[in-house]
């Protein structure tokens, strides 16, 4: 990736709670020519080695003390404005490890780095007067094309976080921003930091297992030991970051910047965001769309709309279809249970166990009240996952402006949304290895959602095989996971070394979506005035739907476009600074499947080098390029299959 010099603006020390730590020196650079491009890094190496100017004294970064935590833990409309402070002319780059006072200024600008050509791993890169500001930094699920251990800018230069919600794909990266160097604030919703603590934690523990589990193998094969993306620990440190805001409130993010969250009804304490930046004397309003709910959603809200801005980003999930109308979740479900229980068989629900777990259990309580499943009385139902027992009492603790109107008539009833009888919270393993011992008819709710990690797999490899069972989906399945294989109508899958056979009746219910369909998307976009509206990037959508749900954006007057990885974007002019790219597409290796030669990882190994060189070429002379474009070209044509 290509990097430019750049020299670091000073700040005044008291503008928060916290000081920016300089960067440290990095030995490799102190013999390179002034505007010389740096050697490339990892992430993790950039952290560690980020060099520091001459006349820069490091900062350590303080504690907060306990009267300092209590004061920034939530931030609201009466918080004063961040201190002001002198600018510096030059500006930073995401991309720099390095700065240097010869780099021209950068405008105010965008750039996404994560949710492109793919729904997941969410990141969005936005600068203004040179604070940096992320909105979400998640982790994907499935196939990923960009390797989820690095990340592309260095997080020590990162200001301040916006998160729109805490599913994993907008979040899961936090601890790791934080593990290699972050030193800025995180500001997002009440709900949404309080399930942030306990998803953090569970996606912690996972890439624990997913590195112990990897090591014990490489230990028999003699291979290095690897280390997990982050740890418990690392999850645990998040918190000390956050600053809370509630819905409406005018937030101050950084100086000249300010941002306002309203509820996006995708998730509890789910979010769009409003950006109203200031730079110089021009103003610019930006708005992200975080993942836009569904509507008609049990519990939480529809979503709520901003009606201006200058620029848009927008989700894109179900860009191209609409969801199958679906009249009665409980009356579908309802039959499915009955069914499939009337067999003999279990009915199995790979589930996220953050807000559609509970949903289920809204669904489930009112069929056991109108006693719609008839085959067996008093049917058990077990919710398998530690998580989503921390996450339901979450949901029943201080839900105020949050639960929508129906929801809020049962707690003031006093109805209890998430219990009825024969529900039964596992914790342990052994509890858990018990539901698949035990012969007794029942429904297992079990994490997580695309059946990628956790206990679900378990359940799977029991009950796959069984005709009379069914296993039923009630989420988005991403290209590439266990989730999406089964419904594309696999034959067989390997679990824990063994080939189970798919014999289990596969139901999805696409109506079941806490995401908006094409025409919700299309009604929410319709909120702004296209020709008050400068620009729209269509992110967080398949490769084949992003660009499809463009046109479709186009067509309703705005210009428009889908954005592809480290794009840069210019809000001042309305222009693209630099193209981006969308990454070679790759299939996920699935458990069992055959592993790749030594001389076939090679390959890509120099092939990843390769166009990390050709990135870092830009800006050397025409000569030199033409003749490496040429010199790469005879290869390609000798072994061209």
């Amino acid at each position: 990736m290509e990097d430019h010099n750049n020299e670091k603006r000073p700040r005044q020390q008291g503008r928060s709670n916290y000081t920016r730590r300089a960067p440290r020196a990095n030995n490799n650079n102190q013999n390179r020519k002034p505007g010389a491009p740096a050697p490339a890094a990892s992430a993790p190496q950039a952290a560690a080695e980020k060099p520091q100017p001459q006349h820069r004294k490091p900062q350590r970064r303080r504690a907060p003390q306990p009267q300092q935590a209590a004061a920034s833990n939530a931030v609201n409309a009466a918080a004063p404005a961040p201190v002001q402070r002198p600018r510096s002319p030059q500006r930073r780059s995401y991309k720099q490890h390095y700065y240097d006072a010869s780099t021209p200024a950068v405008p105010m600008h965008i750039c996404p780095l994560g949710g492109l050509g793919e729904v997941g791993k969410n990141i969005t890169l936005y600068e203004c007067q040179g604070d940096m500001i992320l909105v979400d930094c998640g982790l994907q699920q499935g196939r990923d094309e960009i390797d989820n251990t690095a990340l592309p800018f260095h997080p020590g230069s990162i200001d301040v976080v916006l998160v729109t919600h805490a599913h994993i794909d907008h979040s899961g990266r936090i601890p790791m921003l934080i593990k290699n160097g972050f030193q800025g604030k995180i500001i997002t919703t009440r709900l949404t930091a309080d399930l942030l603590d306990i998803m953090l934690q569970d996606s912690a523990h996972i890439q624990e297992q997913d590195a112990e589990y990897q090591n014990r193998k490489n230990k028999r094969a003699g291979r290095p030991e690897v280390e997990p993306i982050y740890t418990v620990a690392d999850a645990l440190r998040v918190r000390e970051f956050i600053q809370t805001c509630e819905y409406g409130q005018d937030i101050p993010v950084v100086e000249g910047v300010t941002a306002q969250f309203i509820d996006a009804g995708h998730l509890l304490g789910s979010a769009s965001i409003k950006l109203t930046c200031h730079e110089g004397d021009e103003t610019r309003t930006v708005v992200f769309s975080g993942d836009i709910g569904n509507v008609d959603q049990p519990i939480i809200r529809d979503p709520q709309f901003f009606d201006s801005a200058d620029y848009v980003l927008t989700e894109s999930t179900y860009g191209d279809r609409n969801h199958t109308e679906v009249w009665s979740y409980t009356g579908q479900l309802a039959e499915i249970i009955d069914e499939t229980l009337g067999k003999g068989g279990n009915v199995v629900i790979p589930s996220f166990a953050v807000g559609r777990t509970q949903e289920l259990l809204y669904f489930i309580r009112e069929i056991k009240d109108k006693n719609l499943v008839t085959s067996v009385k008093d049917f058990p139902v077990y919710v398998d996952s530690p998580l989503a027992k921390k996450a339901t009492t979450i949901f029943c603790g201080d839900l105020r402006g949050y639960l929508d109107e129906d929801a809020l008539a049962l707690v003031q009833d006093g109805t209890h949304m998430f219990s009825f009888p024969g529900l039964h919270l596992t914790e342990t393993v052994d509890e858990s290895k018990l539901l698949n011992v035990d012969k007794t008819p029942k429904v297992i709710i079990s994490a997580s959602g695309m059946c990628d990690a956790g206990r679900i797999r378990h359940h799977l490899k029991y009950n796959l095989w069984r005709a009379d069972s069914a296993v039923v989906f009630v989420g988005f399945q991403s290209p590439g996971t266990l989730g999406r294989n089964l419904l594309d109508g696999v034959d067989s899958v390997k679990l824990f070394g063994e080939d189970v056979a798919v014999r289990a009746k596969i139901v999805n219910f696409p109506g079941l979506s806490s995401h908006a369909d094409h025409d919700h998307l299309v009604d929410w976009i319709k909120h702004f005035d296209p020709a008050k509206t400068t620009h729209v990037f269509v992110v967080h959508g398949d490769r084949e739907v992003a660009p499809v749900y463009a046109e479709t954006v186009k067509g309703l007057g705005f210009a428009a476009h889908a954005p592809q990885y480290t794009e840069e974007y210019d809000l001042i002019a309305d222009k693209q600074l630099a193209p981006g790219y969308l990454p070679e597409r790759r299939t996920r290796a699935y458990e069992g499947a055959p592993k790749a030669t030594a001389a076939y990882q090679k390959l890509v190994q120099l092939g990843d080098m390769l166009i990390g060189l050709i990135r870092r070429s830009k800006g050397r002379d025409n000569k030199t390029l033409a003749a490496f474009a040429d010199a790469i070209g005879k290869v390609i044509s000798k072994f061209e299959f």
